[in-house]
């Protein structure tokens, strides 16, 4: 009687090992820019701010195609950097004056808010999928299945790149009302972070949902309440999470700086106005 349970698992485990990218040959693939699908990352990116469920579900092509579910190729790593920096470098020409003080921001930001955050969460995921949320094999049969930490960090920069798109991009252009004193710009500063906290959420929930090795992925959800609980806390004692991270790296130029151009706006717009009631008179 052949042997049918320890020795086909190892065989199927050592398989995907083979298959999987190690971090180093993952590594080395960043620098060799002419072998990236930058057309189709542009796609992902999109879509994860439209219609995220159609990424993973290529998600599932591509466990069928190449037999591992992270991505192979680090483009969406490189050009979510790439933006991070510009829309930080964005900020700092509005707000900031000194070069090597810009040069620090941009590089704090890339690797703090971005890279070194996500590689954490990734690896608490991780840790959290494999160790609990795994299906248990209804028989010895049954290959073994385990959550990659490429993966997990691939769900982290899925997550990542609409709340970039809201708060970096968005926040960039909405940023002199967003600091300014008064009930208003502390309702909608904190309604933005809530809602891009909150779709982060939801894609890192979406993204071990595809899973079919998992079960309980609901838990990625639970953030989302704390969220949406904490967020009328904040509004009602008057906090501005929008002043409190310019203030982070820029102190009080930037608040001034904002107050300045939200007076700017303020007279600008009444002016609109003004000329408009006179065309009707």
């Amino acid at each position: 009687m052949l042997p049918t349970t320890s020795k086909g698992r190892t065989s199927s485990s050592s398989t995907s090992r083979v298959n999987s990218p190690t971090f180093p040959q993952y590594l080395r693939r960043i620098i060799k820019w002419q072998q990236m699908d930058i057309e189709y990352t542009f796609w992902q990116m999109l879509y994860l701010c439209t219609s995220p469920k159609v990424v993973y579900q290529h998600t599932k092509f591509h466990k069928q195609t190449k037999n591992q579910w992270a991505r192979d190729d680090p483009a969406f790593v490189v050009i979510s950097s790439l933006l991070l920096a510009v829309a930080t470098l964005a900020y700092c020409a509005a707000y900031d004056h000194s070069a090597g003080h810009a040069v620090f921001v941009v590089i704090s930001v890339v690797l703090f808010h971005f890279l070194i955050t996500g590689a954490g969460l990734a690896t608490c995921c991780w840790l959290l999928t494999n160790a609990y949320l795994r299906e248990e094999a209804p028989n010895s049969h049954v290959v073994e299945q385990r959550v990659e930490w490429l993966y997990a960090f691939d769900v982290h920069c899925n997550s990542f790149f609409p709340m970039f798109v809201m708060l970096y991009v968005f926040h960039y252009f909405l940023s002199p009302v967003l600091v300014a004193h008064g009930f208003i710009p502390v309702l909608l500063s904190n309604l933005l972070f809530m809602v891009a906290a909150s779709y982060y959420h939801y894609l890192n929930f979406l993204g071990y949902y595809v899973l079919p090795f998992l079960e309980r992925t609901a838990f990625f959800l639970y953030p989302i309440g704390f969220v949406i609980v904490l967020s009328p806390i904040l509004i009602l004692s008057g906090f501005n999470p929008s002043r409190y991270f310019m203030n982070v790296y820029f102190s009080q130029r930037a608040v001034s700086h904002c107050k300045w151009k939200s007076n700017r706006l303020k007279s600008d717009v009444n002016s609109v106005f003004s000329m408009v009631f006179y065309l009707k008179t």
